[in-house]
């Protein structure tokens, strides 16, 4: 007799690798599959939590999807999504990026935290103080994302999931100044250029009251949501917290640079 959870876990796998089909691929669909399409929230974290089986990358941290108003209007859904970063999509700061296959084509600087310390799961939620002692490290980053769902804003919530909240590649700056904890990250502004050659493109600031009032409790919210999900969040995982400002269109060719004054700065290349 086969049992529920066995049955759980083929249903996610076959998600999983539908997922990591299109994106090898370059494809996309309008759903997954009625045999494999998850319809809750929690069959959209299982279906990821099969990504890295199917891809055979590690996970390496994770990113939080829609943590400002605006980006849960642009893809219909209530509440912040969790996605994994998967080894072999995590560049430097000055990288080249690679365009090919990209329909969003935009990047979004983020504050992202590497953690010093394990947080297991746990009855009690994590307080931001207990989250904070646990990170080693902040670092200004930029996030490009992408979906294998088309279109991704109708795809809701439980596909957006198991699409892993839109993660493609990820790029980590340099560890900010030691300090950086007496920082009101909250209010903290970032200002970011789009370059085509020489040329300037255009502008645009924001600041880290766009990601949930606070790139911190962003990072706590994450913390409470794996641990629900009885996920250990990692020393040595990295936290990109979500866009800071309305995220910064991009063209094969150009550059994005985002400069988060004190903390440190970061740049990309989106190559042809």
């Amino acid at each position: 007799m086969t049992s529920k959870n066995s049955k759980d876990e083929t249903f996610a796998t076959q998600a999983a690798q539908v997922i990591w089909e299109l994106w090898q691929s370059g494809q996309t669909r309008q759903a997954l599959p009625e045999t494999c399409k998850p319809l809750t929230a929690i069959q959209g974290y299982q279906a990821q939590a099969q990504l890295p089986m199917v891809s055979g990358r590690a996970v390496v941290g994770w990113k939080i999807a829609a943590t400002s108003s605006n980006g849960q209007a642009h893809i219909n859904v209530s509440s912040p999504l969790a996605g994994r970063l998967l080894s072999g999509q995590v560049f430097e700061s000055g990288a080249a990026v690679p365009s090919k296959g990209n329909r969003m084509r935009v990047a979004e600087p983020e504050f992202a935290f590497t953690m010093g310390q394990d947080l297991t799961p746990k009855t009690e939620p994590y307080s931001v103080a207990e989250v904070m002692a646990a990170v080693a490290t902040l670092h200004p980053a930029i996030e490009v994302p992408d979906s294998r769902l088309e279109p991704f804003t109708e795809a809701g919530e439980a596909q957006l999931l198991a699409d892993n909240a839109c993660a493609r590649h990820f790029v980590l700056g340099p560890a900010a100044p030691e300090g950086w904890q007496n920082t009101d990250l909250s209010q903290h502004e970032v200002h970011s250029q789009v370059m085509q050659g020489e040329s300037l493109r255009y502008i645009r600031k924001g600041s880290g009251a766009w990601v949930l009032g606070d790139p911190r409790m962003a990072l706590t919210w994450l913390a409470n949501q794996l641990s629900s999900l009885g996920i250990t969040l990692q020393k040595g995982h990295v936290v990109t917290t979500g866009t800071c400002m309305v995220p910064l269109e991009l063209e094969p060719g150009e550059t994005a640079h985002a400069d988060f004054g004190v903390l440190g700065q970061v740049n990309m290349h989106f190559s042809d």
